[in-house]
């Protein structure tokens, strides 16, 4: 059976979320969004986002702030990381193979093996494409698509008992009269 080189879901949602960040918060802003906010807007589930989160937090791409007012928010600009640090943060090391760089010292066909050291090029030349390649690049305009900051949806509203409306999404929620 065929196999590929292929990313996780998690991964791929990383992504994601990461782009909603900016999106919605503006990268440069001090602004949060929360777990739920984040899921609501983008559809993944609320657990898988916060496990992402979670991982993000820990390879410091996003920075969490506990409290009333909590939420995440970008630790670094869209321009400033790149696919690479995505994959190495929920992933681990770029590595084709287990024996790629030293990954897997303890291959017992090590001495033998007529591949040994030459799998290092090809991995270097994926992790070099994968680097050159930032989140700003990806939520730039597809080919043949539309801008991600132009097809995330609205944020959602909740009614309330008082007949106000709040806007969930955002750092502090902002009231507003119900119609």
């Amino acid at each position: 059976m065929w196999q590929m080189f292929r990313l996780s879901k998690l991964t791929d949602y990383a992504v994601v979320v990461l782009i909603r960040l900016a999106a919605e918060s503006g990268e440069a802003s001090g602004r949060v969004q929360t777990a739920p906010c984040i899921a609501a807007a983008t559809g993944v589930p609320e657990p898988t986002v916060a496990k992402v989160l979670k991982a993000l937090s820990v390879g410091r791409l996003v920075v969490s702030q506990r409290g009333a007012h909590g939420g995440y928010r970008l630790n670094r600009f869209l321009d400033q990381i790149s696919i690479a640090d995505v994959i190495r943060v929920l992933e681990g090391p770029i590595a084709l193979t287990a024996c790629v760089e030293g990954a897997h010292p303890d291959c017992e066909a090590a001495c033998l093996c007529p591949m040994r050291g030459r799998w290092d090029m090809v991995n270097h030349a994926i992790a070099t494409a994968l680097s050159s390649i930032s989140l700003a690049d990806m939520a730039r305009q597809p080919m043949g698509g539309t801008p991600l900051g132009n097809v995330l949806p609205p944020q959602p509203t909740q009614s309330s008992s008082s007949g106000y409306k709040t806007r969930a999404c955002h750092e502090h929620a902002v009231l507003s009269v119900a119609e």
